[in-house]
């Protein structure tokens, strides 16, 4: 059985977060979702759930990070094809996200976004090829380009 992945993340503007995370194809669970919380269903076994900040609260006794100012984590969400890391990032971008760094490795390429609140996503893709770690078939297709 697959491992499923619930990411929670705290939020300013509970509203304006599930136009955002749905505006480019992830979808509301509206079971889950309420005046305090929103569940996004990004794939079958990744979901996100975003809190407002007195919801949070419940979880942790920790205050919230300003993450438009520090740091906290970078979500990161492989997709099947390269152009697919262009898609979903220029659709984040066109919904209001703030576009991050970019990297490129030939076998290896990702773009990163930041919504409103500051959280960080990077969208990666990886050549089948170098996910075996078989790096004598990644230099014979790409050249010696390697991650830092």
């Amino acid at each position: 059985m697959p491992t499923t992945v619930f990411i929670n993340l705290p939020v300013s503007d509970l509203e304006r977060s599930k136009e955002f995370y749905t505006s480019f194809g992830w979808t509301l669970d509206p079971s889950f979702s309420n005046e305090d919380a929103g569940a996004i269903t990004i794939s079958d076994t990744i979901h996100l759930m975003i809190l407002t900040h007195g919801h949070w609260a419940q979880f942790t006794d920790k205050p919230v990070a300003d993450t438009r100012s520090v740091s906290a984590v970078i979500n990161a969400i492989g997709v099947d094809a390269a152009d697919d890391v262009d898609t979903l990032v220029e659709q984040a971008v066109a919904a209001g996200a703030a576009e991050g760094k970019a990297q490129e490795f030939g076998f290896m390429r990702s773009r990163s976004f930041s919504d409103a609140d500051g959280h960080t996503w990077e969208v990666m893709w990886m050549d089948p090829i170098a996910q075996t770690g078989d790096w004598e078939a990644v230099q014979a297709k790409y050249g010696d380009q390697q991650p830092a």
